[in-house]
């Protein structure tokens, strides 16, 4: 049995599922490990709280792991299981430790596992690039007001839609927020810098010269000040659950622009417009080395460019 720890937010709940789902149409025995979400223990040095998003969404489909069968696979590390992921790494083993942690941006070694506990997150486009028009059907979000949501923002994002499919519409996701505490600054911050946006935002300008700009951000203030020429729109309604939303209306644009952001890399994946274009930064940490054939091979059909705006 192959066992993937569910953590984090919505973008990186959706790649752990998709994984979940790229091993379950491979013929294995898979199941997801989503106690993360019940443990207040785990989630004390996470800077921004976290939900089991991914049941908020339409057209999910898994099975939840037991806590038999997770003792049954990771055996004398069940104790250590209900700690972080950190301290899992500490006790990682040749190739016969059952907990397996993502260290890479690619381990195509997982689809050989027969029992594992998995841990990480998932987010390169090839471990399950050829089932995202199957989940792109699967999936759906939640109705009107099915949330926290009031009529009048049900009303906002179903007009907001009408004007997206009515243009080239382009959405741009700016990320700061908890990329600027202390603790994440190091490690996320200065890749999604003001030179790749305007890079990027030239880039679909040159080949769409009518293309509408749709800004969403935790820091709208910002976006205004130093993006307010570029803008057509600035999605400032959908707040705290109704944050599933901005990923709605990003899929609902003809291209993206990323941050250095898993939420905002699936408001791309689920846009179903074959002839779109996803852009999104070279690198996502900066611990990450880029080497510009290995991710263009790795997030095919992206293109990439750096903090310093070049386009790889």
């Amino acid at each position: 049995m192959i066992i993937i720890r569910v953590m984090g937010g919505l973008g990186n709940q959706l790649q752990q599922y998709a994984l979940y789902k790229k091993l379950e149409s491979m013929g294995k025995e898979v199941r997801l490990d989503i106690s993360w979400f019940r443990n207040a223990d785990v989630q004390e040095a996470v800077l921004a709280e976290r939900e089991l998003e991914l049941n908020f969404l339409n057209g999910i489909s898994y099975r939840a792991a037991a806590p038999d069968e997770i003792r049954s696979v990771l055996g004398r590390l069940w104790e250590e299981k209900e700690k972080t992921a950190a301290k899992l790494k500490r006790k990682l083993m040749p190739a016969s430790d059952p907990c397996f942690l993502e260290d890479d941006m690619y381990h195509e070694q997982i689809f050989q596992f027969e029992n594992k506990y998995l841990v990480g997150y998932w987010a390169c486009e090839k471990y399950y690039a050829d089932i995202l028009e199957k989940l792109r059907r699967e999936i759906s979000f939640p109705g009107e007001n099915t949330l926290a949501g009031s009529a009048d923002i049900a009303r906002r994002n179903a007009e907001m839609i009408q004007k997206m499919q009515e243009t080239e519409s382009v959405s741009v996701h700016i990320r700061r927020g908890d990329y600027l505490d202390a603790a994440n600054r190091p490690i996320f911050g200065g890749i999604s810098t003001k030179d790749y946006y305007r890079s990027a935002i030239a880039y679909l300008k040159e080949r769409h010269p009518g293309a509408k700009f749709y800004f969403f951000s935790d820091d709208i203030p910002y976006v205004r000040e130093h993006y307010q020429e570029d803008a057509c729109e600035m999605i400032d309604w959908n707040h705290g659950r109704d944050s599933i939303y901005d990923m709605m209306l990003m899929s609902r644009c003809r291209h993206n622009i990323c941050a250095n952001s898993t939420f905002s890399f699936w408001g791309a994946r689920f846009n179903p417009y074959e002839s779109k274009i996803m852009i999104r930064p070279s690198i996502h940490k900066n611990t990450q080395i880029c080497i510009p054939e290995q991710m263009k091979a790795l997030w095919d059909g992206w293109t990439l460019i750096t903090p310093q705006g070049k386009t790889l």
